[in-house]
């Protein structure tokens, strides 16, 4: 692995432990707002990565991935604990705690942009390089041996971005044990419900053939789009 997939790496670490706490920082923030302080007397409503790290999901995978060839990072935190019976409206305020955590990941991609845009709006070589990466078409290799700051600064928003944007439709997929079904079971019928929550390992399985396609369906024009916009400043 050469320099610059080393800080690539790294930097994608990173960008994952701060979005996976942010995600769940936001369902306990969210919660606790509603009348549920279960999150928040558990230190939850925090974006120190050490309260929400899940050994396996945030640590082990994260890492096997990143240094396979080819890998890209990705993996979970430890679940946000919510006491429903604690909200005034059980099933509206459920509903807002769950979607609490996708949202959570949109504004953190939407200000990643905005700071990319900066980058490019004050800095000729940041413009290069944030042009560079919109286009898809790699970093010119002059840039890596010249660039000090501007590089590792416009990769990591970059991932920043991408992540946050991959973990806001992969949550929203409705499959156990996602965020998305979280919300879908509010309006099934009972007999489906049962059904629905008795998936288990067929709703992991699932998840495994479908989950890269619906990623690569939503988040990949959402990211288009605001490659789009990146090249037109």
């Amino acid at each position: 692995m050469d320099s610059l997939h080393f800080i690539q790496a790294v930097f994608e670490f990173l960008v994952l432990l701060f979005s996976l706490s942010l995600h769940e920082a936001a369902h306990a923030w969210t919660a606790n707002r509603l009348g549920d302080p279960t999150a928040r007397m558990l230190g939850r409503v925090t974006l120190n990565p050490i309260k929400h790290i899940d050994l396996v999901g945030t640590i082990i995978i994260p890492l096997i991935m990143l240094f396979m060839p080819g890998g890209f990072v990705f993996g979970w935190a430890k679940p946000t604990p919510v006491t429903p019976r604690n909200f005034k409206n059980i099933t509206r305020d459920d509903i807002l705690t769950t979607l609490a955590g996708p949202v959570s990941n949109v504004l953190a991609a939407i200000g990643f942009t905005i700071a990319l845009l900066i980058l490019s709006k004050t800095s000729g070589q940041g413009a290069t390089i944030v042009h560079q990466l919109a286009s898809g078409m790699g970093i010119d290799p002059a840039l890596i041996s010249t660039s000090t700051v501007m590089l590792p600064l416009a990769l990591l928003l970059y991932m920043g971005v991408s992540l946050n944007l991959i973990l806001f439709v992969f949550n929203l997929i409705p499959l156990p044990p996602l965020d998305g079904s979280h919300v879908l079971r509010h309006f099934l019928p009972y007999k489906a419900l049962r059904v629905y929550d008795s998936l288990g390992i067929i709703g992991f399985v699932l998840l495994f053939f479908v989950g890269y396609k619906v990623i690569g369906y939503f988040a990949g024009p959402m990211l288009g789009f605001i490659d789009a916009i990146l090249l037109s400043f």
